[in-house]
């Protein structure tokens, strides 16, 4: 297999990036810090749940991958699940981890390795929602260490970060600026992610 390397980043808004005006996002700060040669695609919808992104990943992924390449996949989503509307989360927690049970299984089937960023906090929905997010990654990790899947944890530290929270408050109440993001790129290259991409182990 080459060592040239394709990675898709699917996920929500903050895959995409929303609100940093350098308009980099955490992606392409981290693919700043990356080294290598990375061919990467920033999939990342706003408002897009666990089950917008299961609907859509592989027909979306596969025609950016290549056989005899190192093909890679960065999922991030959760936030959005845990959104309450009408009284209730727009999709229940057990379906959240389902999609990404599924997610997971076929990148294994595809022999595409995986990495999962955990579900960064929303400061304007509130105490309740940063509990229903946290719960959430801890049961993602969960998921991810049973498939042996790399995930970060990102929920607690950005909750508590000066920068995500004025900059997510100075905004539009849930993304940061370029210091939130900046954080959020501090938190992801200070984990697995080098030593994923020097060692995706699949």
């Amino acid at each position: 297999m080459s060592r040239d390397i394709r990675i898709c980043f699917i996920g929500d808004s903050f895959v995409q990036g929303i609100g940093d005006p350098e308009h980099r996002g955490w992606v392409g700060r981290v693919l700043q810090a990356t080294r290598g040669d990375v061919t990467a695609f920033n999939l990342g919808i706003r408002r897009n749940t666990s089950e917008d992104v299961l609907r859509r990943c592989w027909q979306e992924v596969r025609p950016r991958t290549l056989p005899d390449v190192d093909n890679r996949l960065v999922i991030s989503f959760g936030s959005n699940d845990m959104i309450e509307e009408g009284g209730r989360v727009r999709v229940d927690p057990a379906r959240c981890l389902g999609s990404l049970a599924m997610v997971l299984d076929e990148s294994h089937h595809q022999a595409i390795a995986a990495l999962v960023v955990g579900p960064p906090p929303v400061i304007d929905a509130g105490e309740e929602h940063l509990r229903r997010v946290s719960k959430l990654a801890d049961e993602m990790a969960a998921l991810c260490r049973s498939r042996s899947v790399p995930f970060i944890a990102t929920t607690q530290d950005l909750a508590n970060d000066p920068s995500w929270i004025e900059e997510a408050v100075a905004g539009d109440g849930a993304h940061p600026g370029s210091g939130g993001y900046q954080k959020l790129t501090d938190i992801i290259l200070s984990s697995q992610w080098h030593e994923w991409i020097a060692h995706p182990g699949r």
